[in-house]
C-alpha cells in the first residue's frame, strides 16, 4: 500500500509539473513553446478605423461652403465635409452613403470662426458622439485687418490643444481628421486677375493678404510673406499636436499644397473654394481618412 501510495503521489506531482509548466509562462504574460497560447489571444483592435459610421465637422467658412453658391452666403450643401450635393460627394457621403450621411453627419463650422472658437464647436460635436470629427481652421487666424492682429503661434497651439482635450473628455476614441490651412498667398495670386473678385475682397475678405491686391510694393510684399509664414507655422502646429494623439490624422499639408485654379475658386469672391474646389477637398479628406497608414 505504501509503495502504491508513494508511486501515485509521484505520478500526480509529475502531471502537475507538466500542467503548470505549460501554463506558467502565459500566466505572467510570457509565451508557451511554439507560441500556441500567444496565438490564441485576440489581436488588438486597430487604432484607426478607415470606415467610421458618423461624421461631425468643425471649422470656418470653407467647411460652410461660403460663397460657393451665392455671394457672401453659406452653402452647407456643398461642404466638402458633410454636404449633400452630388457635385461634391462630401467626405460624409463617401464614407456613409448618401442616405446615412443625411442622418449621421453634422456641421458645426461657423463662417468667420478662428481657432479660439474651436473648443466650443468641439463640445457641440461631441454631444452627437461622432466616430469621426473633421477640423479645418486657421485661415481666419491669419486673415486679419493687419499682420499684427494675427493669432500668435503660441495661442493657436493652446486653443487647438484645448479643442482636442474638449473632445477627449467625452469621446476618448473619436477619430479626428485635421486639414492644413490653405495657401492664402496662392489664392491671392489666382484671384487677383478677376476684377469682380477684387471688388468683393474690398468688403473685408482677408485684408492681411488681399488688401491692395495689385500692389507689389516692398510693404505689400512683406505683408503677404508675413501672412504666408504664419500659415506655415500654423500648419506645423496642427501636425505636431495631431501627432501626439493616436486617433488624430493630419493631411500632410495636402490642402495647403493643393494648387487651386480658377475652376476651384468661387466665381463670386475668387478666394473661397467653388463647388469643384469643395470636391477636391473632399477627395483629400477621404484619401487621408481611408489610408491604411497615416500621411507623413
Amino acid at each position: 500500500m505504501r509503495k502504491r501510495s508513494h508511486r501515485a503521489r509521484a505520478v500526480a506531482a509529475a502531471v502537475a509539473a507538466v500542467v503548470l509548466g505549460a501554463a506558467g509562462c502565459d500566466a505572467v504574460g510570457g509565451h508557451s513553446p511554439g507560441g500556441r497560447a500567444g496565438s490564441a489571444r485576440p489581436s488588438p483592435a486597430p487604432s484607426w478605423n478607415t470606415a467610421p459610421d458618423s461624421v461631425a465637422a468643425v471649422g470656418d467658412s470653407i467647411t460652410r461652403g461660403f460663397d460657393a453658391c451665392s455671394v457672401l452666403s453659406d452653402c452647407p450643401e456643398v461642404s466638402w465635409a458633410t454636404g449633400s450635393s452630388p457635385g461634391v460627394d462630401s467626405l460624409a457621403v463617401r464614407l456613409l452613403g448618401r442616405e446615412r450621411a443625411a442622418t449621421h453627419s453634422w456641421n458645426f463650422a461657423v463662417t468667420g470662426a478662428r481657432m479660439a472658437d474651436l473648443p466650443a464647436q468641439m463640445a457641440q460635436a461631441a454631444a452627437h458622439r461622432p466616430q469621426l470629427v473633421t477640423v479645418m481652421a486657421g485661415a481666419n487666424d491669419a486673415c486679419r485687418d493687419s499682420t499684427a492682429a494675427m493669432t500668435s503661434v503660441a495661442d493657436f497651439r493652446a486653443r487647438f490643444e484645448q479643442a482636442l482635450r474638449t473632445l477627449r473628455e467625452s469621446l476618448p476614441r473619436a477619430q479626428v481628421f485635421v486639414a492644413s490651412v490653405p495657401d492664402l498667398k496662392r489664392l491671392w495670386s489666382q484671384g487677383r486677375t478677376n476684377a469682380l473678385g477684387k471688388q468683393i475682397w474690398k468688403l473685408g475678405i482677408c485684408p492681411s493678404m488681399l488688401g491692395d491686391a495689385d500692389s507689389f510694393s516692398a510693404a505689400a510684399t512683406l505683408r503677404r510673406n508675413t501672412v504666408q509664414d504664419r500659415v506655415e507655422a500654423y500648419n506645423a502646429v496642427l501636425k505636431d499636436v495631431c501627432a501626439k494623439d493616436r486617433y488624430c490624422r493630419f493631411d500632410g499639408n495636402a490642402v495647403h499644397d493643393f494648387r487651386f485654379g480658377t475652376e476651384q475658386l468661387s466665381h463670386w469672391d475668387w478666394f473661397h473654394p467653388s463647388t469643384d474646389g469643395q470636391a477636391r477637398l473632399a477627395e483629400i479628406a477621404y484619401r487621408t481618412v481611408t489610408a491604411k497608414q497615416p500621411v507623413t
